[in-house]
C-alpha cells in the first residue's frame, strides 16, 4: 500500500500507461502520452498488458490475432461479432481473461507508486475497471479510447474517466457507462503537426522512381495485413499513380511487392511524418493510428478493402464523420483520388475537418485525476 513517503517529490505525478503489443498503434499512443507527461515534469511508465497475463496467454493472443488478420480474416470477423461488436442480449465479457493480470498490475502500481493508470487498449480497460469496481486498484483509472468506432470491450463502469477521439464516440460512451467522458481528440507526436523536413527527401526518392506519377500510400499496418494489396497497387499503377505499399514488418509481403517494377515497396518506416507529407493520399484499411497521423499531417484518407471487425467499423465511422471517403470498388477508389487534386475545394475541406479533430492535449484531462 502506498504511503505519503512514496509520493513523487516536487508535485510530480506518476502515470502508469497500460498498452498492448497488438500491431503498433496502441504502443505509439502510449509512447506519446509518456513523452508528454515527461515533458511536463512528471514520471511516466508504460507496460504491455499482454506481458502481465500468466502462462504465456498474452503471447498466444498476439500470435493468434496476427495470424487471423493476415490469413483468415473471416475468423477474426466472427470473434469480433461475438466479443466486441455492440449489440443487445448476453455477450461474452473480457473480464475473466483480464482479471488474470489483476495481481500483477496492482503490484506494479504499488511498486511504482503510480498516481493514475491510463489504459490505451480495450483488455486493459476491462482490467482496470474490474479492479476499481472491487477495490483492487486504489488510484484512479482513465481509458483513452483510441478507436473511431466504440466497441463494447472498451467499456467498463468501474473506470473513472474516458477520453475519446470524437464527440460521436463520447456520446456512445456516455450512454454505456456512468464515468465522466471527454472528447480529447487524437494523440500524435509533434512532428506530425509541424513543418516536415523529411518530406522533400521522400518526394525526391519517388520522383526518381516514377517521374510525374503522384505517390499514393497504401497502408497495411505494422503487421502488413491487407486484403489483396498487390491488386490494389496494380490498379493504381495502371491509372498513372505511384503506389507506395507500406508493408510494415511483414517481410514476406515486402518481398512480393518488391518484385513489382511499377510499385514502391517500403518496410518499417520511422519517418512517417515525412512519408505522409510526400504522398497525395492515404489508402487506408483500418482507421487506426496511420489514418490519424495522415489527418494530422493534412493528407486525405480513403477507406478501401478494410480489415474485418473493428477495421471495417472504424472506416465506416470515419467516413460518416466526413473525415475520409469510402471506396467500394476500384472505380470508386480512382474517382476519389481524382477528386482530391491539389488546390481543390474537396481536398481543402477534408484537410480542415481532419485538423479540427486535434483540439487539445489529452494529458490535461489526466492530470487532475
Amino acid at each position: 500500500m502506498r504511503t505519503t513517503e512514496d509520493e513523487a517529490p516536487g508535485g510530480r505525478r506518476r502515470t502508469l500507461i497500460v498498452s498492448a503489443s497488438m500491431g503498433a498503434g496502441h504502443d505509439t499512443v502510449a509512447a506519446e502520452l509518456a513523452r508528454r507527461a515527461t515533458a511536463q515534469g512528471h514520471e511516466a511508465h508504460v507496460v504491455d498488458v499482454l506481458r502481465l497475463l500468466p502462462y504465456g496467454l498474452g503471447t498466444g493472443l498476439r500470435r493468434g490475432y496476427q495470424a487471423s488478420v493476415r490469413h483468415v480474416p473471416w475468423a477474426y470477423a466472427g470473434l469480433y461479432g461475438a466479443f466486441l461488436r455492440q449489440g443487445t442480449g448476453p455477450r461474452p465479457s473480457g473480464v475473466p481473461l483480464a482479471r488474470l493480470a489483476g495481481d500483477r498490475l496492482a503490484g506494479l502500481v504499488d511498486e511504482l507508486g503510480a498516481d493514475v493508470v491510463v489504459s490505451v487498449f480495450h483488455l486493459a480497460a476491462q482490467l482496470t475497471g474490474h479492479l476499481r469496481a472491487r477495490g483492487g486498484l486504489r488510484v484512479p483509472s482513465a481509458v483513452f479510447l483510441l478507436d473511431f468506432a466504440v466497441h463494447r470491450q472498451w467499456l467498463h463502469p468501474g473506470n473513472d474517466r474516458y477520453l475519446c477521439l470524437t464527440d460521436a464516440a463520447s456520446a456512445e460512451v456516455r450512454r454505456a457507462v456512468p464515468a465522466p467522458v471527454v472528447t480529447a481528440g487524437p494523440v500524435v507526436a509533434p512532428a506530425f503537426r509541424a513543418p516536415v523536413p523529411g518530406a522533400d527527401r521522400w518526394r525526391e526518392r519517388f520522383a526518381r522512381r516514377a517521374p510525374g506519377r503522384p505517390p499514393v500510400l497504401l497502408s497495411a499496418g505494422a503487421w502488413g495485413a491487407a486484403s489483396r494489396p498487390l491488386a490494389t497497387a496494380r490498379l493504381l499503377a495502371g491509372a498513372g499513380w505511384l503506389p507506395v505499399v507500406g508493408c510494415g514488418r511483414n517481410e514476406r509481403l515486402l518481398a512480393r511487392v518488391s518484385r513489382e517494377p511499377a510499385l514502391a515497396a517500403l518496410g518499417w518506416v520511422d519517418d512517417m511524418p515525412g512519408l505522409l507529407s510526400a504522398c497525395h493520399a492515404l489508402v487506408d484499411n483500418a482507421a487506426g493510428q496511420t489514418a490519424v497521423q495522415a489527418l494530422a499531417v493534412g493528407v486525405p484518407v480513403i477507406g478501401y478493402r478494410p480489415l474485418p471487425g473493428h477495421g471495417a467499423d472504424g472506416v465506416r465511422r470515419m467516413a460518416a464523420l466526413g473525415l475520409s471517403e469510402p471506396a467500394g470498388d476500384g472505380t470508386e477508389l480512382l474517382a476519389a483520388l481524382g477528386r482530391l487534386a491539389k488546390g481543390s475545394r474537396e481536398r481543402a475541406d477534408r484537410v480542415a475537418r481532419g485538423h479540427a479533430l486535434f483540439r487539445g492535449d489529452a494529458m490535461e484531462y489526466l492530470n487532475d485525476l
